[in-house]
């Protein structure tokens, strides 16, 4: 366990560095506060290890240049948004062009056709919906897997993150396996802990015990654990989770919005998961607003019936600027040009050529650190082996380190993942990008022994 007060000290004097080397982020960061909620547009913003913001003035490929004119390599990506660069060629193209044509008609575009043929191509499944981000898409999938199944209860992994669904923002109680409303949700008043169940990662006895009370509609959950750390499924627990669902009648939902990243279709794709709801957004689009959940024919058969057997009204599903032509129009560039071999053949090559270098720098210091790999997507870990849940990051957590190797970092010219020590490799990072990460994580190294 490093020194706390080593580890204090470089962090001031990091943030030191930072407050020399930019000062035009200061100064907007303190004139922002006049009309933005701690000043700035996403309080989340406000989440990154630095004394203020990085205000960016422009992004291209996998760099990015703050209002300083400092030029950074982004391994954050938008935290997987920019998956595939900032602002791809062919996607610029095709926004530009559909903007002079219309923005939104809340009627189908003439490429809804294409568009639902390449969805199709790229991940597998036949039926299609749009929505604007995923934390949407996947309240819709939620109302639709408890319209047609009729049950009530959601069940979800302790650790999972779903975007700004108030149904998964609860917390599992490790002493007594309950269900928590979380602490930190904000305005809280309606009881999702009432009907939501949280089991463990990785543990198929605790997963069949709350799918064996026969009233959850569905599972809800990504391949792998990606907001709490990166953790990966242990080896067959996939296909054991699947006959598990289909056993006690309750749907498979799989949210690639962060696995996306792990092969072309995805993790699901890639590992024949058969979900029965696959939810994507964030990357899909390259980083316009969008999100996309596909669905089996089957399940296209019994949405029809539920909403067929409803009264007229709005569903509660859908929002009138879902599937508008500018949406489209990037989509079907995204899909064309982005989700492609062409793509991720380089970044799964170089993320593996990152996780190479990083495992060997450890093993030289002899840290008890690990890295994780998804992909084209890596998690620094502070820990001795790869989490097997939640609970087991937590247990391991080293908040102050993690911190000082942020901002360590972003003072020379990297950006990781601010809410962990994520890193995503895009078809547009080069060698020299990761040779630079390198050469960066060797200083801290240095500086963590001096």
């Amino acid at each position: 366990m490093p020194d706390p007060r080593h580890i204090a000290a470089l962090q001031q004097a990091e943030r030191e560095r930072f407050i020399a080397t930019h000062p035009q982020s200061l100064a907007l960061a303190q004139a922002a506060q006049v009309h933005y909620l701690f000043g700035v547009p996403l309080h989340w913003m406000r989440d990154w290890p630095s004394p203020a913001a990085l205000f960016v003035r422009e992004a291209q490929g996998a760099s990015l240049t703050c209002v300083d004119g400092l030029r950074h390599t982004d391994f954050c990506l938008g935290d997987t948004g920019a998956m595939f660069g900032h602002s791809p060629a062919p996607l610029a193209q095709a926004i530009a062009l559909q903007a002079a044509q219309g923005l939104t008609c809340m009627l189908p575009a003439a490429n809804a056709v294409a568009v639902g043929e390449g969805l199709a191509r790229v991940f597998g499944l036949p039926m299609w919906q749009l929505a604007l981000t995923a934390s949407d898409a996947n309240r819709f999938v939620l109302r639709w897997a408890r319209a047609i199944t009729r049950r009530p209860q959601l069940l979800v992994f302790d650790g999972c993150y779903h975007g700004a669904v108030d149904d998964t923002l609860v917390d599992l109680d490790p002493a007594t396996g309950r269900t928590l409303p979380r602490p930190s949700v904000l305005g809280q008043v309606h009881n999702h802990a009432a009907f939501t169940r949280v089991v463990p990662f990785n543990d198929l006895p605790a997963l069949e015990a709350a799918l064996a009370q026969g009233d959850v509609a569905c599972l809800l959950a990504e391949p792998a654990l990606t907001n709490f750390g990166l953790v990966p499924p242990a080896p067959g627990f996939w296909d054991a989770a699947r006959d598990l669902c289909r056993r006690h009648g309750a749907l498979f939902v799989c949210d690639e919005t962060h696995t996306i990243s792990t092969a072309l279709g995805g993790y699901a794709r890639a590992h024949a998961l058969e979900p029965d709801f696959l939810v994507v957004g964030k990357a899909v689009a390259g980083g316009l607003p969008c999100a996309v959940y596909g669905f089996t024919a089957e399940m296209a058969d019994r949405m029809a019936r539920a909403k067929d057997a409803a009264p007229e009204g709005h569903s509660g599903i859908g929002t009138t600027l879902s599937g508008n032509p500018l949406t489209l129009a990037a989509l079907q560039a995204a899909l064309t040009h982005l989700h492609t071999d062409a793509s991720y053949t380089p970044m799964l090559a170089l993320a593996e050529r990152l996780e190479t270098g990083l495992r060997e720098r450890i093993a030289r210091a002899a840290k008890p650190w690990t890295v994780t790999r998804l992909g084209a997507r890596l998690e620094l870990q502070f820990m001795p082996h790869t989490p097997r849940d939640a609970q087991d990051v937590r247990d391991h957590a080293q908040a102050g380190l993690e911190a000082l190797t942020h901002l360590f970092m972003l003072n020379r010219g990297v950006l990781l993942t601010p809410f962990h020590s994520m890193m995503l490799v895009s078809p547009t990072t080069t060698a020299q990008d990761v040779a630079q990460l390198l050469q960066v994580f060797d200083a801290l190294l240095t500086a963590l022994a001096a």
